[in-house]
């Protein structure tokens, strides 16, 4: 289970090193900041889908 919290919050990590890789590209390539903010974007969603999850599966187990 702690394996998972770690993968858990490096979305999170993964997200801000994408939210600056945008800000550094947005002068000189537009489209590769606008990928790097979907990319940021969607490791965002992916640290609350998982977050959801682990929590569903840890109320399953303890009501057994």
């Amino acid at each position: 289970m702690k394996i998972q919290k770690i993968f858990q919050y490096a979305y999170i990590v993964f997200a801000v090193l994408f939210i600056y890789d945008a800000f550094t590209k947005w002068t000189d390539n537009r489209n590769g900041a606008y990928i790097s903010l979907g990319l940021a974007a969607l490791a965002t969603f992916m640290f609350f889908f998982r977050k959801r999850f682990s929590k569903k599966f840890e109320d399953r187990n303890n009501n057994k």
